[in-house]
């Protein structure tokens, strides 16, 4: 049984949107008990004095990749320590589960997922199996679980470059079946990652029919964030229309410099979809740089087949010309990262996969190949091949007007995106342990793009919304007690490229379940979370 707690004299902000108000908020075991002022404490109920700081249900991540980080690590503090309680994760069409009966599929996805997950022992087939390890290893925050396209659609043909056949696309829907089952909320894609990108909006409409059914919801890293943004958003809202299902775009923004200052088109094209009826949000963060695998950098073809085949292409002297043709080039349909930067010295090594090649993290590849002496883009062929595909980047590719437009957008909630924090000392962009924070100081304190109860409700009961899930992400009586309390004045990241690991100031006391994980600005627990299954409380 949880202590009981008695929260005195807050700022509630309820994650409605409401106006914030000074009231009591007693918690009983799990649940939040009454709201209300005047309330007095229960014999063997601690109180906390919080006037002065703001009372908030606990953050709920829309975008997370921790799926593939906290069977390894289940005490990573990043989240918490912001005041995060609760995770969406298998995002992107990625998740660790399910994995193919068949040994070479199995292979394959472990393969193209290591540089966000290197360190997982892989010892799960199916999606419910997966849920019960993470389930065991008692992660530091809830975890609300999407099965990755990505994942099904490896299991199902590998890493093919074609259209599924009938077969293959009942594979899938018996994989989707399965997990759905299991307790996923939903269905995620990342279009712009192979094999997502090798796929047709009808081939996932044909996958997902059984979205609707439950009531799940369908959210995609789009096909293109930069020269054809609207087409990307319109896909993923068509499908949505399709499946008659709620749609989450992932991490809003216009990347490439000739795209800066436009990203209102892709707000409006949102906001015109929801007034013809169709359910749909965005997740954002607070940066101008992304991060994902160093080998996005390269043409959707290379990854064709999978790691094995991708190392000897990069091996192959005709190949890399091919490469760098189409790199300087562009291909149709192909968002060309390396262009939407603008140059190498946009581009830096976030982590690697072997620990002899840790120096480089950190450090941009203009200067690490310079001091190679060689050619940025060669350097980054010979390093993929040496670290076997593991290398994760960070590339500047947004403008800071684009950020706070896709912040302030009505419809927009919070996603960190986090990757790769195998470890308290892991390199990793410093939104991992700092969006939240970030938003309330930055965005909210300082920059006054959002109010501070806008702010919350897209950190709490909008995700919960969007998710479909009940008893979370509000304060009122009966719900879970999962809560955040922090100094508005002073609740800052402090978290950067530099030195990414460094943890969020302001945040007094987190609660997962009415059990303190965080007290006076300590990190006292890191095993309370669970995984919340759909249709749970």
């Amino acid at each position: 049984m949880s202590e009981g707690i008695l929260v005195r004299g807050a700022s509630v902000i309820d994650g409605t949107g409401a106006p914030r108000r000074q009231v009591d908020v007693s918690v009983v075991g799990d649940r939040l008990a009454a709201v209300g002022s005047g309330l007095r404490a229960e014999p063997g109920q601690r109180v906390i004095e919080a006037g002065g700081l703001v009372l908030a249900p606990g953050f709920i991540d829309l975008h997370s990749h921790a799926d593939f980080t906290f069977p390894s690590f289940p005490g990573a503090i990043n989240s918490l320590s912001q005041g995060v309680t609760s995770e969406v994760i298998g995002n992107c069409g990625y998740s660790p589960a399910p994995l193919s009966t068949n040994a070479e599929f199995a292979r394959t996805w472990p393969e193209v997922s290591r540089g966000i997950g290197p360190n997982l022992d892989w010892a799960w087939g199916t999606f419910a199996e997966y849920l019960a390890r993470l389930d065991t290893e008692r992660p530091a925050v809830n975890c609300l679980p999407l099965v990755g396209y990505g994942a099904l659609r490896v299991a199902a043909m590998g890493m093919s470059d074609r259209a599924a056949t009938p077969a293959q696309v009942e594979t899938m829907r018996a994989g989707l079946h399965e997990a759905l089952g299991a307790g996923a909320w939903g269905l995620s894609t990342g279009l712009v990652y192979p094999p997502g990108a090798y796929t047709g909006t009808d081939e996932i409409v044909a996958v997902a029919g059984e979205l609707k059914a439950i009531n799940g919801l369908y959210a995609s890293h789009i096909r293109d964030e930069s020269d054809h943004l609207l087409a990307a958003i319109d896909e993923a809202i068509e499908i949505g229309r399709r499946l008659g299902v709620r749609v989450e775009v992932s991490h809003l923004k216009a990347a490439g410099r000739r795209h800066h200052g436009t990203l209102g088109r892709a707000t409006e094209a949102i906001a015109a979809a929801r007034r013809s009826g169709i359910d749909v949000h965005a997740d954002a963060y607070p940066y101008e740089a992304g991060s994902t695998f160093l080998s996005q950098i390269l043409p959707p073809w290379v990854h064709e087949g999978g790691l094995g085949e991708m190392l000897d292409r990069l091996r192959s002297v005709d190949v890399r010309l091919r490469i760098r043709r189409d790199i300087e080039r562009g291909l149709p349909g192909w968002p060309n990262l390396l262009e939407q930067a603008g140059g190498w010295d946009r581009v830096m090594i976030a982590s690697v996969g072997r620990p002899d090649l840790a120096s480089a993290e950190g450090s941009l590849v203009s200067r690490l190949a310079a001091d190679a002496g060689v050619d940025p883009l060669d350097w980054t062929f010979d390093f993929l091949v040496a670290d076997r595909g593991a290398p994760v980047m960070i590339i500047t590719m947004m403008d800071w007007a684009d950020v706070e437009t896709a912040l302030a957008f009505e419809w927009t909630g919070i996603g960190s995106d986090q990757l790769a924090v195998t470890s308290d000392s892991a390199r990793v962009h410093p939104r991992c342990y700092g969006t939240f924070a970030r938003v309330l100081g930055r965005y909210v304190r300082e920059r006054n793009v959002v109010t501070l109860e806008a702010a919350i409700h897209k950190m709490t009961g909008m995700p919960a919304e969007i998710l479909g899930l009940s008893g979370r992400g509000r304060i009122t009586p009966g719900a879970v007690a999962d809560l955040v309390l922090f100094d508005p004045a002073t609740i800052q990241d402090e978290s950067t490229y530099e030195a990414p690991t460094r943890l969020a100031t302001g945040v007094e006391t987190v609660m997962l379940g009415g059990r303190v994980a965080m007290d006076r600005g300590r990190v006292v627990a890191r095993d309370l979370g669970r995984v919340v299954r759909r249709g749970a409380r």
